[in-house]
């Protein structure tokens, strides 16, 4: 079997790649049958020279192999008829802007294996960038805080070759004394946030004691969903029952508001949630939060102030929670947000070392193993020109009924 690293081709620029030369190294000492063309980039964080050194074939051309994988949407006018594609269509949710891509995805005779896709027999997603997201976006909550305060400047993420160099500069910044950080969550993206806070020596403390003590040094709070969110009948029963059955709950949100300076958002938020904080809310007197940094980045969502998501070249703004509007985020009364929706872009390195070990451990060997797990079947969403049953639910949409 053919297998081509394809180049990434959407604007703005991707430097990540779903395999270093290491692990693409490792691919084929795994598994000797295959074959691995990289397409020549001059984009990823990888030189094409890098390729070449450990032995792979780079070329201009890999219309010859049979699964092509990439990390971001393929241009439509790119896309090979009749291959199997991995790599990021943002079509599970409806999304409109790629309605066209899922529409020639299907005229071409393309299996598509969206890396949301890709599951275990649990459900639980199996790939993915998540860390990444949460160890660069703790880092530029922090950067915001420095910006705006003027008490220190920390170059931007995408300046900085990996997530050690992230942390030593992290190290060298003072906060405020009694500093309070909410971070809720908990998948990879909070935990990503996690590393990056225990790495600077900041002090985790109990939901209990956040909310009723101060500190002389900065804290955080490690919340998930039970602690900020509450059954409309008092009973405490489990995550599971939130998950199924939001409807019943509400949120008890304004609590942590009240007391914390600093609110990083990792968590997932699921259709039919409460929201976390409305914009009411941020009008209170009593909503105290100054810094955002929303990784979770829902526009128009459970983060009020995230009213748009900002971009690596522009990642702060400000939101006036009087008018419910961006302002300049140095104003006064101002919640400072940074709500960038594609950071690991920033950190393309380790970003792509850690992308490509989990694709190796749980996606290639099904190609070898007859598919055992179960792994490419459940992430399957096209074949034959039709959707799979699993995602027949797409077809209103891409009939434009929806």
């Amino acid at each position: 079997m053919k297998f081509g690293i394809i180049k990434e081709r959407k604007n703005p620029p991707d430097r990540r790649v779903v395999f270093s030369p290491e692990k693409l190294k490792e691919f084929n000492n795994k598994f000797s049958n295959a074959t691995i063309k990289i397409e020549s980039s001059d984009i990823r964080f990888f030189s094409d020279e890098a390729y070449k050194n450990t032995g792979l074939e780079v070329t201009n051309n890999v219309s010859d192999c049979d699964v092509l994988i990439g990390v971001k949407e393929v241009p439509i006018e790119a896309l090979i008829p009749n291959k199997k594609y991995f790599f990021f269509s943002h079509t599970i949710k409806k999304q409109p802007y790629n309605r066209k891509l899922l529409l020639a995805i299907l005229e071409k005779n393309i299996e598509l294996y969206d890396h949301e896709t890709i599951v275990g027999a649990n459900g639980m997603r199996l790939i993915g960038f998540g860390r990444y997201a949460g160890i660069v976006g703790a880092y530029n909550g922090f950067r915001a805080i420095g910006l705006t305060k003027g008490t220190f400047n920390l170059p931007k993420a995408e300046t900085l070759d990996s997530q050690k160099e992230l942390i030593d500069k992290l190290n060298k910044i003072d906060l405020p004394k009694g500093f309070k950080i909410l971070l809720t969550g908990n998948g990879k993206v909070a935990y990503g946030a996690k590393e990056m806070l225990d790495a600077m020596h900041i002090k985790e403390v109990s939901v209990e004691e956040y909310l009723n003590n101060s500190f002389d040094d900065a804290v955080y709070c490690l919340a998930d969903v039970l602690d900020y969110n509450k059954r409309k009948d008092g009973k405490v029963i489990d995550n599971f029952d939130f998950y199924n059955h939001p409807e019943n709950y509400d949120s008890d949100f304004m609590r942590f508001a009240k007391v914390s300076d600093f609110f990083i958002a990792g968590h997932f938020y699921g259709n039919g949630a409460p929201y976390l904080f409305t914009r009411e809310d941020a009008k209170s007197k009593e909503f105290n939060i100054k810094f955002v940094a929303d990784i979770s980045c829902d526009v128009d969502g459970p983060v009020a102030s995230t009213i748009k998501a900002s971009t690596i070249a522009d990642p702060i703004y400000g939101y006036n929670p009087a008018t419910a509007s961006e302002v300049n985020y140095k104003e006064n009364n101002a919640i400072v947000v940074m709500a960038v929706d594609n950071l690991p872009c920033e950190l393309p390195k380790d970003a792509s070392e850690g992308f490509g070990e989990m694709f190796l451990e749980n996606v290639i060997p099904a190609f070898f193993n007859n598919d055992r797990d179960g792994v490419l079947e459940r992430a399957k969403m096209t074949e034959n020109g039709k959707l799979t049953e699993r995602f027949s639910y797409l077809q209103d949409f891409v009939d434009g009924k929806e």
